[in-house]
């Protein structure tokens, strides 16, 4: 079962520039949550501050009744032992084999001998589809696959929670397509608390249980999926609708001028809200929601075309 995150009032900056102010939200415990927002409005700081990597100016995060962001060393060595990392670029030591890679947590952090831990090792290497390849060096193997071995890596201590750094980063959308299903499947399988960073909106729209969007150094809103595939605040539909009309411009924020010559332009409507993509076998995971759910509970008509036309505005009540 994995663990929730409660983050308060959290703030950083980097002297006299802001990263972001006054951020509260509690990842789910055992649930999927997606971090988006424009490039340079601190998605990778806030993931480094969670784990204790940085320190926020204020604020606090707290995992399992400790904060982290003011604890001591030794108990924040602790919590550490809950997390497991995918760094953005796979972070592989480059002369070590991925056998070596993924073995060294379990070398560093733990008492286990050798054999129990080829055991770990091959196991998790299993998992992400990479038996077989375990005496490879990371310079022979494609980008995908050295995600795929950050993540086996990320694995090997048996982590609560997920932290995933633009997985898709320098993939092509078919291995962007194959890395989120397997997120999905390992997550009915260890239900941890998994929080991934992304660009990709596509990853957005269809895999989580939450989404988050980060704008203008502050949270502009986190919730269910629904609720923000169905939002009408104008950051929020304009990001997770890849659209160009809206407050965010190519500086993120678009000035007086910019936004006085968009003023009467009908915006387009919302796309449906795709279908969640479920586990390979077919299992819904434990935190997935019925498709419409959120809307139904909250009187939302979703988008035309919504969950494959599988609700409708009189069957939500409205």
């Amino acid at each position: 079962m994995g663990i929730e995150i409660k983050i308060e009032h959290l703030t950083k900056s980097f002297g006299r520039q802001m990263i972001w102010d006054d951020v509260s939200l509690t990842l789910p415990a055992g649930e999927i949550s997606v971090m988006l927002g424009p490039s340079g409005t601190g998605k990778s700081v806030l993931l480094k501050t969670l784990i204790g990597l940085l320190k926020p100016d204020r604020g606090s995060v707290i995992i399992e009744g400790t904060d982290i962001a003011g604890c001591s060393r030794a108990e924040l060595f602790e919590i550490r032992q809950l997390f497991g990392v995918l760094f953005q670029d796979g972070a592989m030591f480059g002369s070590m084999s991925l056998y070596d890679n993924v073995a060294f947590p379990l070398r560093e952090h733990t008492n286990k001998g050798e054999t129990e831990i080829r055991g770990i090792v091959m196991e998790k290497m299993d998992l992400v589809g990479l038996k077989g390849a375990e005496m490879k060096l990371p310079g022979e193997i494609s980008g995908g696959m050295r995600k795929r071995a950050g993540l086996a890596r990320a694995l090997v201590l048996d982590p609560e929670i997920l932290l995933i750094d633009e997985p898709d980063s320098g993939l092509d959308p078919v291995r962007t397509s194959f890395i989120n299903q397997l997120f999905v499947d390992l997550n009915a399988q260890i239900d941890a608390t998994f929080l991934i960073v992304t660009h990709d909106i596509h990853t957005a729209r269809t895999i989580p249980d939450n989404i988050g969007l980060l704008y203008h150094r502050h949270l502009a809103m986190f919730g269910p999926r629904e609720m923000l595939l169905s939002s009408q605040e104008p950051v929020v539909r304009q990001f997770l609708n890849a659209q160009r009309v809206g407050p965010i411009g190519m500086s993120e924020e678009k000035d007086a001028d910019e936004l006085a010559a968009e003023e009467g332009h009908e915006l387009p409507p919302l796309p449906p809200i795709p279908l969640q993509l479920e586990p390979s076998n077919g299992i819904p995971r434990r935190s997935q929601r019925a498709p419409g759910e959120w809307c139904r509970a909250n009187g939302v008509v979703p988008p035309a075309g919504s969950f494959t036309d599988s609700i409708s505005p009189s069957a939500i009540g409205v």
